[in-house]
């Protein structure tokens, strides 16, 4: 099996230990949940960090990773509502307006480095 370059290293850090985050403190998370979500806040904040979590590992393992790629670009989608939400309502939230849009656009480069990553063996 090749070895991981550093960037690979990095992403399956950022979603494993962002998905941990998601158990640890849920709380921060439950509370950017938009309320037409069709599930809990709760239960939206532990699905989503279980997917990361498992995304994550699965971009360790060749045999894994384009199922994982396939996954987390889904799940990147899928919240992407949590971040115009709280673009939307900033006020509700400790960070600055400026920051929450610029939020935005990271995004779709997350997505696009998870492309990058899943594609290489």
């Amino acid at each position: 099996m090749p070895s991981l370059k550093p960037g690979e290293k990095a992403l399956a850090a950022l979603f494993i230990g962002t998905g941990l985050l998601h158990f640890i403190r849920p709380q921060n998370f439950d509370q950017v949940v938009p309320p037409a979500t069709p599930m809990p806040p709760r239960q939206a904040t532990l699905l989503s960090g279980a997917a990361e979590i498992a995304g994550g590992l699965g971009l360790l393992h060749p045999a894994t990773r384009p199922l994982a790629r396939t996954g987390l670009i889904a799940l990147l989608v899928a919240v992407f509502p949590a971040n115009i939400y709280m673009a939307q309502h900033h006020r509700r939230f400790p960070l600055p307006r400026w920051a929450l849009l610029a939020r935005l656009p990271f995004q779709p480069l997350l997505a696009w480095w998870v492309y990058r990553f899943g594609r290489s063996t």
